[in-house]
């Protein structure tokens, strides 16, 4: 998945029943996590086998809803007391390929004002 890198990506811990659609899930982001589903930003969801993650985002003047199922390994989906974690792209990608989102042996974002 690529996008932009203003766009934020935020995972809802715990369990989501996959039943939900796009309403559904809009209206989860908005009451329950308490942020902006208009915002551009992803919304990723999982179910509570860890084998299905919905993502969530508004792009110019729709929704869009990007599913996938594994179907015979899980996610190592975060379980965090938080109701929502923010990631970074990469994050997100490694999520997806079925690793822990903290790679204890990845290289740090470095960010320099100046080479200088």
């Amino acid at each position: 998945m690529f996008f932009p890198s203003h766009v934020r990506v935020f995972l809802a811990t715990g369990y989501t029943d996959m039943r939900k659609s796009i309403n559904g899930l809009s209206i989860r982001v908005a009451r329950h996590l308490q942020m902006d589903p208009l915002s551009g930003h992803l919304f990723a969801f999982c179910n509570r086998r860890r084998n299905m993650v919905k993502i969530l985002y508004w792009d110019r003047n729709g929704f869009c809803l990007w599913h996938k199922r594994l179907e015979k390994q899980f996610f190592r989906w975060p379980k965090d007391e938080k109701d929502i974690y923010e990631i970074d792209h990469r994050q997100l990608a490694w999520l997806l390929e079925g690793l822990e989102i903290h790679q204890h042996q990845a290289h740090h974002l470095l960010a320099y004002a100046t080479v200088f």
